[in-house]
């Protein structure tokens, strides 16, 4: 049996350690967690209890569990930190089945029960996953190294071509994922796809197409875990893996021709735009959930020119071409159509974002080659309604929110355990045909409020309660009922029915 209580370490063995930890270069916060554990309670937090099954309520794990589960996440902490410290898993061992060391409890518990080998098998599988882990992850040591990561990371995403509309629509989706992780303060964020589709303004269809076709292989985004309930998924984000920008994920379409070139005439052609990209991200983030910009309204192409144009006023639609990663055509598609609103202006060859723009009200300047004068747009709900997009952000959120409240029935449905259960009118009584499962009863075993009587004594069993079909609902964690008894129920359920037909 092993005492509870933290060891002291002699001073021989400190001296020992101190000279393994300085060869691993381990923090002070991993030299408190390997010698002393678990001290201020960090890696206890949820260890000791879980859901229950009814989603909302919170029941306490067993001793056992909960200190077999509190003692794989001070292991799994001190394996990232030897990782990241460049140690190896010789290191990790001597630190975890040292007798002095408090952090390695865990580990040596599972030597005494199960074996030395036992215990070296699991050290390399935390081992294995910890190395993975860091190789993937950014070390941050403070909110602001935070708040540097996500900065970084902005110019990043900014100065990359998004080409094509599918790009376009990519950039859209993770400029949502980075407006959550600048809330989370940090690239780990937890985000649904219905609340990211609305915060992009696009379906939930297209925000899973463009996930999977160009965000995901260009490695931008990974989901760590699907959400479940009202937890929605656990997203990380990442620069993107250089030797894939420009490739086929982010590409739609480059070119006008149905027929694809021939290698051998040297008919092989370069993007219009340029390898590298500069826009105002910020901006596109503010916009692009507006019903101004859906699909069939402006369009991904104006966010784009209007944050190319924010960022460097008065540029030449050759520029743009370069800065926005819009192609040539579509530049002078979408700057006539801005124009068309007011919102933009050209003097000369360059043009430029109208007074008051960002906020949708545009300008009645004439045009300088024809004369033309534009009519100016009166906010971004005037051009949605032009374009006969209005009220398709509302529309989205009122379909999401249909969707949440019949996902959530169907939670407290299964959380209530009920299924399709017959139903059979015998005599004039409805009798319930149970199904092999032990948990149920039958319509004799309730009172009409739901509460189940003790075949026994005919008393009502205060830890129980009946659903709707007819199967028993443990509403306390107190209930010690074992399988065998449940199922001796269910013999009596099946006696009654066969009786009955």
């Amino acid at each position: 049996m092993t005492d509870s209580t933290h060891h002291a370490p002699s001073q021989r063995n400190f001296t020992e350690f101190r000279g393994i930890v300085d060869q691993a270069q381990l923090p002070s916060a991993a030299t408190d967690l390997i010698l002393l554990g678990d001290l201020t309670g960090r890696y206890a937090t949820g260890s000791y209890s879980r859901l229950s099954s009814d989603r909302r309520s919170v029941v306490l794990r067993g001793d056992r569990q909960g200190a077999a589960e509190h003692g794989h996440r001070i292991t799994a902490a001190i394996a990232c930190h030897v990782a990241r410290a460049g140690g190896t898993v010789d290191q990790l061992t001597q630190f975890l089945l040292h007798p002095d060391h408090e952090g390695g409890r865990h580990t040596r518990h599972i030597a005494l029960r199960s074996g030395q080998a036992r215990a070296l098998d699991y050290i390399g599988r935390v081992w294995a996953s910890a190395s993975k882990t860091v190789s993937t992850t950014i070390a941050l040591s403070s909110r602001h190294d935070a708040y540097e990561v996500l900065a970084a990371l902005r110019d990043r995403i900014e100065t990359t071509p998004w080409r094509g509309e599918r790009g376009r629509t990519a950039l859209r989706v993770l400029r949502a994922h980075l407006n959550f992780a600048e809330i989370a303060g940090g690239l780990l964020h937890h985000a649904s796809e219905r609340q990211t589709a609305e915060e992009a303004g696009i379906s939930r269809t297209t925000l899973r197409a463009v996930y999977e076709a160009a965000l995901k292989p260009g490695g931008w985004l990974r989901r760590l875990r699907v959400g479940h309930g009202r937890e929605g998924s656990t997203w990380y984000l990442s620069d993107g893996d250089i030797s894939g920008r420009g490739g086929p994920a982010l590409l739609s379409r480059f070119r006008s021709t149905q027929f694809p070139p021939d290698p051998a005439l040297g008919e092989w052609t370069t993007p219009e735009t340029a390898p590298t990209a500069d826009i105002d991200s910020t901006v596109l983030a503010r916009l692009m959930g507006h019903d101004a910009f859906a699909h069939h309204g402006l369009g991904s192409a104006a966010l784009m020119v209007i944050s190319a144009l924010h960022q460097h006023p008065h540029q030449s639609v050759a520029e743009l071409v370069s800065t926005s990663s819009v192609s040539r055509a579509t530049t002078y598609r979408t700057l006539k159509r801005l124009a068309d609103h007011g919102l933009v202006q050209h003097t000369g060859e360059t043009w430029t974002l109208a007074p008051r723009a960002l906020e949708g009200f545009g300008t009645s300047l004439p045009h300088t080659d024809t004369g033309h004068t534009a009519a100016p747009a009166q906010g971004w709900d005037h051009i949605a309604e032009q374009h006969g997009t209005s009220g398709l952000a509302a529309q989205r959120k009122a379909l999401h929110t249909a969707e949440r409240a019949a996902y959530q029935q169907a939670l407290d449905r299964l959380a209530e355990h009920r299924s399709r259960a017959l139903v059979i009118v015998r005599d004039g009584h409805p009798v319930l045909v149970p199904t092999p499962r032990p948990d149920e009863i039958p319509p004799t075993w309730h009172t009409a409020d739901g509460r189940v009587l003790d075949p026994l004594t005919g008393r009502p069993a205060a830890d129980w309660r009946v659903a709707t079909d007819g199967r028993l609902i443990l509403i306390t964690p107190s209930d010690q009922r074992s399988y065998d008894e449940l199922a001796a129920a269910h013999a009596e359920a099946l006696s009654e029915w066969e009786s009955v037909a």
